[in-house]
């Protein structure tokens, strides 16, 4: 979700602030806007370097007695020949049994402790991501075209449209639902938006069973995320009753959660696997384009029509072992930050009605420095967690030092040097940051000091398919795949963020290297990418 830079050369001045209910966080000041992501890399807090350590030291306590017990061992046997150590070692045995049973009891409890306390391993073994029929396909002149034919936008309405089309890095060959281009009234209705959910989620997940072999009833967890379309009875119970899943599969149903829905959906599915031994985990992301379409006039909520297509993913994830062989990835790490509190960061993507009781997504001009924040939080608490040594004590000893002695030294001194940034390109092989708009990524990839080649796979996901939601970060990783790219042991980082506001992150390991697959949402045109955007 991200507005075009054009959209931000103006000051906005905002009508005041509610300290809670449901409009809690209207402005009341007037707000420059930047044109583009604050330099977030210099302005790290520490708290956020010290949750990631945090994270660190709860996932690998058990490695540190490792190094004391070697260090208390050699100590204690350090200055013995090795005839004198077996014999020291046969005379404790005899004469100091006891001694000998405790020692070996401790040892015992401590590697239980850690087998039993140890996440079971989270497996990917493959996913799908659904490609609509031709006859869906619009070019960005044919979706001018047919908003200018249902007749509910005024020519400066259209003008507006056209122009954020025409820069925001998507293509022509983007997939709109039946709904939009077929009718000229209001057709957001809970029938047309049961058939595009039915068309696409169903439509993901039979490729998905069938590219893996594994029956619908063998499934015990279902997990099912879109943001604005949420019917009774829910999708996850929509797909139960299609497929004739069993009884007590533990179905969810996640809505409101904007783009980076995704990751969430496979944090909850984690934890559910984890206290469910020998157990099948399905997650579907989409959106409902169609239900959400706005049809009025205000400009911050014309913005989701021009950016919004249709898309969805069905991962398979598995904890069980014998799933290790034929699995594509394991999951590492995931890493959520939320800004809700903050009553800014909570009402910049917003949905309510205009003036004229239309209903739409409203989308502030502060998103891309409230996003900027919401990542730089991110991305500093994930790093403890995957950068080099290297990388860390450079970033934690440049930081610690501006902390202390940098507050208001002059810009000619060492201490006011920016802060070392981290190379995350030597953390990951490979990026899929969501693809929300040539705009963010354009930012993300200069702060990140990304190259070409690291942020192509977004890009060409936002010219092929748009903006998807929370399943592009899956059309990403096709588009990696299709390319034949990922190789065994390669990582990779799966970045979204979306309303609330929220920034999550998600780390892959490949278990393999992955082949082009038989069936690819990129198969019919990856030779023709990636494509000058230009």
């Amino acid at each position: 979700m991200a507005i075009e830079s054009d959209l931000f050369s103006t000051e906005i001045v905002n009508r005041g602030i509610e300290s809670s209910g449901p409009n809690a966080g209207s402005l009341a000041f007037s707000v420059r806007v930047r044109r583009r992501l604050p330099d977030f890399l210099q302005s790290v807090k520490l708290k956020y370097v010290k949750l990631g350590y945090h994270y660190l030291i709860n996932h690998g306590i058990y490695l540190f007695t490792i190094p004391v017990l070697l260090v208390v061992f050699s100590a204690e046997v350090g200055n013995l020949s090795k005839e004198n150590l077996w014999k020291k070692l046969w005379e404790d045995a005899r004469y100091d049994l006891a001694t000998v049973m405790a020692s070996f009891g401790v040892l015992v409890f401590t590697l239980s402790v850690y087998f039993m306390s140890k996440p079971r391993p989270i497996y990917l073994i493959d996913f799908a991501c659904y490609q609509p029929d031709d006859e869906l396909k619009v070019s960005r002149e044919q979706f001018i075209e047919i908003a200018r034919k249902s007749g509910k936008f005024d020519e400066g309405s259209l003008e507006f449209q056209k122009r954020i089309l025409m820069c925001s890095g998507i293509g022509d060959e983007t997939y709109i639902p039946k709904s939009v281009i077929g009718s000229s009234e209001n057709t957001a209705t809970m029938k047309e938006g049961r058939a595009e959910a039915s068309t696409v989620i169903f439509g993901a997940l039979d490729e998905l069973f069938e590219k893996t072999s594994v029956r619908p009833k063998d499934i015990g967890i279902l997990v099912v995320n879109c943001s604005i379309f949420n019917p009774t009875p829910s999708l996850s119970a929509m797909i139960i009753n299609h497929y004739k899943m069993r009884g007590n599969v533990l179905s969810y149903n996640l809505g409101g959660m904007g783009c980076s829905g995704g990751i969430i959906s496979v944090d909850l599915a984690r934890d559910i696997l984890q206290s469910n031994p020998n157990n099948y985990a399905v997650v579907v992301s989409t959106e409902m384009v169609g239900f959400n379409w706005y049809q009025g006039k205000e400009r911050s909520m014309l913005i989701s029509n021009c950016f919004f297509r249709m898309g969805c993913s069905a991962v398979l994830l598995s904890n069980r072992r014998r799933d290790y062989n034929r699995a594509k990835y394991r999951l590492e790490h995931i890493v959520r930050t939320h800004k809700g509190a903050d009553d800014r960061s909570f009402r910049c993507v917003y949905q309510e009605e205009d003036d004229q009781k239309f209903k739409g997504l409203k989308i502030s001009k502060d998103l891309i420095e409230i996003g900027g924040d919401a990542l730089k939080t991110n991305i500093t608490t994930l790093g403890p967690l995957v950068l080099p040594f290297s990388e860390q004590l450079f970033f934690f000893v440049t930081l610690v030092w501006r902390h202390l002695f940098g507050g208001k030294s002059n810009g000619n001194s060492p201490s006011s040097k920016k802060p070392y940034i981290p190379d995350y390109k030597l953390a990951f092989e490979h990026f899929c940051v969501h693809a929300a708009s040539k705009t963010i990524l354009d930012e993300l990839q200069r702060n990140l000091e990304l190259s070409d080649k690291n942020i192509e796979a977004s890009r060409m996901t936002l010219h092929r398919f748009g903006n998807t939601s929370s399943s592009s970060i899956w059309y990403e990783l096709a588009y990696l795949e299709a390319k034949e790219r990922v190789k065994s042991g390669d990582r990779i980082w799966q970045l979204a963020f979306g309303s609330g506001f929220k920034c999550n992150s998600v780390v892959w390991r490949a278990m393999r290297r992955t082949t082009k697959p038989s069936s690819n949402p990129w198969l019919d045109c990856v030779n023709r990418y990636p494509v000058s955007l230009t």
